[in-house]
C-alpha cells in the first residue's frame, strides 16, 4: 500500500511541475507587481490557461491528499 501511495505522489508531482512550466508568467505574482509587461491586477484566465489553472489546483489537492495518507497510514 505505501508503494503506491510513493508511485501515486511521483507521479502527480511530475503532473504537478509540468502545469506549473506550462503557466503563462505573468499570471503570477511577478505580473502583478510590473515584472510581466501588459498584465494589469486582474487578469481573467481564458480557454487553455483556465484549464491549466484549475487542473493544477486539483493536483495540488490530490498531492497534500497522498503526502497526508503516506503519513498517516502505517507503513507495512
Amino acid at each position: 500500500m505505501a508503494q503506491i501511495l510513493i508511485v501515486g505522489q511521483v507521479i502527480v508531482s511530475v503532473i504537478l511541475v509540468v502545469f506549473i512550466l506550462l503557466q503563462e508568467r505573468s499570471s503570477g505574482m511577478s505580473g502583478v507587481f510590473g515584472g510581466g509587461g501588459g498584465g494589469g491586477f486582474y487578469q481573467r484566465r481564458r480557454g487553455i490557461e483556465k484549464t491549466i489553472f484549475g487542473g493544477t489546483i486539483l493536483l495540488i489537492i490530490i498531492f497534500a491528499l497522498l503526502a497526508l495518507a503516506n503519513l498517516v497510514l502505517p507503513i507495512i
